[in-house]
């Protein structure tokens, strides 16, 4: 190399800068990686969202109480308890928006089904890591999810007549 020692490191710093293009197929797995873990991400929302305690509500009954409220609106003489029931209409005005807005399950549960084996594969989760964070056992079967113990595994790789003690 000739020139000064800034343009020699420059050059070298140029040549170690390039970028490598990606495959299409690394393309592809990193997209294929990418849609599993939003299709699993979405599952777990969906069920966590769904285990909420407390009675569920439905579209009716929250309708039902918006009419009460503004009938109790209506005919409510004090201004401070008006503005009361206006709140509360609001609120469970909102509270009906979000219902409307429910999450198709059905949907999520089969993008989980389809991308739950490869990504567990990928991530190294087991099938009582999936049951603890509320998957059901149905849906891990119908994913290919196999039931697993870490503990059973590593038991088997011991050598026979060894004892651990």
């Amino acid at each position: 190399m000739t020139g000064s020692p800034g343009e020699q490191a420059h050059l070298v710093a140029k040549q170690s800068d390039k970028r490598f293009a990606m495959s299409d197929e690394h393309k592809a797995a990193l997209a294929e990686g990418r849609a599993q873990g939003r299709a699993v991400r979405e599952y777990l929302a969906a069920i966590e969202a769904d285990r909420k305690p407390g009675r569920k509500v439905d579209k009716g009954t929250v309708e039902t109480k918006i009419a009460d409220v503004q009938s109790s609106i209506d005919g409510e003489p004090d201004p401070a308890k008006r503005v009361e029931l206006i709140q509360k209409r609001l609120d469970l005005e909102a509270k009906l928006i979000d219902l409307q807005d429910d999450v198709d399950l059905e949907s999520l549960e089969q993008g989980f089904v389809d991308a739950a084996a490869p990504y567990s594969e990928r991530k190294g989760i087991t099938y009582a890591a999936w049951r603890e964070a509320g998957v059901p056992a149905a849906v891990l079967k119908r994913a290919g999810v196999k039931r697993t113990r870490k503990a059973a595994e590593a038991s088997a790789r011991q050598p026979a007549g060894r004892t651990v003690g």
